[in-house]
This record gives structure tokens, sequence and C-alpha cells, in this order.
């Protein structure tokens, strides 16, 4: 049957979609042709090629919601939004993974190493996705909801559903392990063996659960307003496609940033670590961002917070396993000592985040926290001297791990109950409290509870 197209606008949804393909030709016309460009412009072009496949992307994993069970389809749509995030950081893995097989057991110690590029790639893409993201949700939804109500004062705090329980759940052990990661010279094959099979059991643990009507917006809501047929060919098609322009751009985009450092004297460590990231996460934030302005805000942060799992699961385990392959070896992934204070940062961030969501309920305030928090360590490494360079990753670290810490001990209570939220109740009891306020919504009686035999 197909959906009605009502404040879908169809024109403006082609253009979308028209736009996304476009901004591809450039970067093909630069590989494939015999034009030159700065490096700088190779990058920008580039880039916009990633974006412009993230996007399609995302719209089309939206879509894949109508046919698969919803948990699944958010992990799909989680995992498939982060692809261009997985095909930089591999670049950077198997380059380092070749390094090791010229050099030895170690890259060459510098900060341009594709062994510290890796790192930077993913310590960036993680700390984006929780600092600026999850953020994001809550400022947008606080906004709208001034706006729609003037007169009324606003919630200060979002809710998820008890069924996200699962990817807390699962994120709160990631984020454990994570936190011994600084404490070692090397991600090992060991910790890719963890890593993916926590990501293996979080996705067998989400695909049980029931299908239901997706909330689509925007270009997403256009294509699932086709026939069925119709629809299923558009996802396969802009699928492959997308995964073709990312394979194609990804490592001439790794390899422009890095020149790009080069040409105008500026870090490619901070270039890959934050501007690589920021062009692959935007499509993700984006749509969290018109969720939470549609104040869907269990859709939008839902989304970001399954992401996390993602990249904290399978993009940090498989890392490994790409580096060794490409060195012909079973040496681990090196982590040097800038390489594993970013991981100690990123690690101690997803444990405060964790803590704040605990509850499930994440509030202005501690949104508030999320970001100033984010933005510390560049206000902190820019007044201290130079010499002193790295402190402020060490004390933001401490922050984060002591203000979560606090958290978790004024709601210890409530931890045992997430526990087995997570891992041991069935959907039809994380459910039945949302069933239950939908009856009460509709003016009717909940159903009595089972009892118990």
């Amino acid at each position: 049957m197909r959906r009605d197209l009502t404040d879908i606008h169809p024109g403006r949804q082609r253009t979308a979609l028209a736009a996304a393909a476009l901004v591809t030709v450039p970067a093909f016309a630069i590989r494939f042709g015999d034009l030159d460009a700065a490096a700088p412009v190779e990058a920008l072009l580039f880039g916009l090629a990633i974006v412009g496949a993230a996007f399609a992307i995302s719209w089309a994993a939206e879509v894949s919601q109508l046919d698969i069970s919803a948990g699944l389809a958010i992990a799909i749509l989680a995992l498939i939004a982060v692809l261009p995030e997985y095909a930089v950081s591999f670049v950077f893995a198997w380059e380092g993974g070749n390094a090791v097989e010229r050099f030895g057991a170690s890259c060459p110690p510098v900060d341009r190493s594709p062994c510290s590029l890796v790192l930077a790639n993913m310590t960036g893409a993680n700390r984006l996705l929780i600092g600026l993201g999850w953020s994001l949700v809550v400022f947008l939804a606080w906004y709208r909801m001034r706006r729609r109500n003037p007169g009324v004062r606003p919630s200060t705090e979002i809710r998820l559903r008890r069924e996200h329980s699962i990817e807390l759940g699962f994120l709160a052990v990631a984020t454990i392990y994570s936190l011994t990661l600084p404490l070692r010279s090397s991600i090992s094959a060991v910790d890719a063996v963890v890593l993916v099979a926590l990501f293996v059991g979080y996705t067998i643990r989400i695909s049980r659960a029931p299908a239901e009507e997706p909330d689509l917006v925007g270009p997403a809501a256009y294509l699932g307003s086709f026939r069925t047929s119709s629809r299923r060919a558009a996802v396969v098609v802009m699928f492959v496609a997308s995964a073709a322009v990312i394979v194609l751009f990804a490592e001439p985009f790794a390899h422009s940033l890095v020149a790009t450092g080069a040409e105008l004297r500026i870090s490619e460590f901070l270039l890959v670590q934050w501007l690589a990231p920021l062009a692959s996460e935007a499509p993700e934030l984006i749509v969290a961002g018109l969720f939470a302005w549609r104040l869907n805000t269990d859709a939008g942060l839902g989304t970001l917070v399954s992401s996390k799992v993602n990249q904290w699961t399978l993009l940090v385990g498989t890392l490994p396993i790409v580096f060794a392959v490409a060195s012909s070896s079973m040496h681990g992934l090196p982590i040097e000592t800038v390489q594993r204070q970013e991981v100690l940062l990123t690690a101690a961030q997803s444990f405060f985040a964790v803590a704040v969501l605990a509850n499930l309920r994440l509030g202005l305030v501690e949104a508030a926290a999320l970001f100033g928090l984010f933005w510390a360590q560049f206000v902190i490494g820019a007044v201290i001297p130079e010499r002193m360079h790295g402190t402020e990753r060490i004390v933001v670290s401490v922050c984060y791990l002591a203000l979560g810490a606090g958290i978790l001990l004024r709601d210890r209570r409530r931890l045992p109950t997430l526990v087995r939220d997570a891992f041991v109740a069935s959907y039809a009891e994380l459910s039945r409290e949302r069933l239950q306020d939908s009856l009460e919504e509709a003016g009717s009686a909940p159903p009595p509870a089972p009892r118990e035999p």
C-alpha cells in the first residue's frame, strides 16, 4: 500500500536526492579524469562526495525499517550511517599495517604515521557523536518545545523508551572494557575478538524486537511512499551506488587530508581527527536533529546511542584485524603516548555518557555538561604552554570519570534494573510500559498483568 504524500513535498525530496548524487560528480572528474587540483580542493571535493553518499545511504537505511524488525532496523541504520567512518579508518589501518611490514614491529613514531591517524579518526568520530550529537538532540527538543508552547515552561529532559536499555547495557560493557585499552601498548587480536563478539551479541539481542511503523522524515519519507517493489529496488540501488562512492573516494579523501595538512602547515592529526568525522557523521547528526525538531526525541537519541555502540565495538574491534592483515602478522595496532591519551579521553567520555543516561533520561544540564566538556579540551589546550600539551586530555578525562562515578553512585539502585532490562528481559516486558501509555492516551484501561505461576 502506498503512503500518503501529504506534507512530504515530493519535489523538494527529489531535489535533495538529486543533490546527493550531483555532489559526487566533481570527485569522479578528479579521480578518473585528467584534472589536477590542489590538495585542499581535492579534500573538499572528495569529502563532499562522501557526504552525498552518506546522506543517500542513511536515507536508504531508514526506509529499510519498513521491511525488518524495529530494533534491528535501528542497528542497521546506525551501522550503515557510519560506513564512511569505517572506510576512512580502514584506509589508515591498512596503511599502518603496510608501514609495520616495511619498518618492523611498530609504525614510525611520528604524529603523521598511519597508525596514529587511524586512532585520530576513530577517537574524533566517537567524541563528536556524544559531545555534539547527544547534546544537539536535547537542545533542539527544548527549543522546539519552548516555541510550540510559549506560555508553558518546557521540560528540561528527554526520555528514552525502556527498550533502549539494551543499547545502553552493551555500550556500558564496551566502555568498561575500553577503559583498559590505554593501559596497553597496542589494540590486539584479543581486543578484536572481545569487541566484535559484543557487537554480535548486541545484534542478536535487538534482532528480536517486534516490527513497528517507523517515523520517516525527508527523502526517506518520500521513498517510503513508493510501492513495495519500487521502494525495495530504490533502496538496493542507493545502497550499492553509495557504497561504491565511499569505497572509491575514501582513500583519496584520506590522502588529500594528510596532504592538505602538510601544504597548509596544519596538524594532519587534527584534520583527520575532526574534519573527516564531520564529513562522515554529518548525515547522521542531521537525521537525529530532524527527529529532535519534530520532537521525536526517542528516535533521534536512540539512533545516536546505537551508532555509538557500533563504533565502540565493531569499528574499534575491526581496526586491529585490518591492521594485522595488511602487515601479514599478528601485531596489534600500536598505541603511542598521544594516542593512548586520546583513547583514554574517548573512553572516559563514554563512561560519563553512560552514567548520565543510565536512568534513560538526558536533561538539559547533563547535555550542557556533555557539550561543555567536549569543548573544554580545546579551550584548555589553547591556554596552556606548548610543553604541557597533553595535560588537557588527562584533566578532562579525570573530570569525566569523576562525574560519571558520582552519578552512578547516586543512581546505584537503578543499575540492577538496567542490567536486567539490557540482557535478560523480553521485548514484551520492555514494551509493556509503552503499551500502557498508549492505552491511557486512547482512554482505555491497560490489561491486567499476567498472574505469576
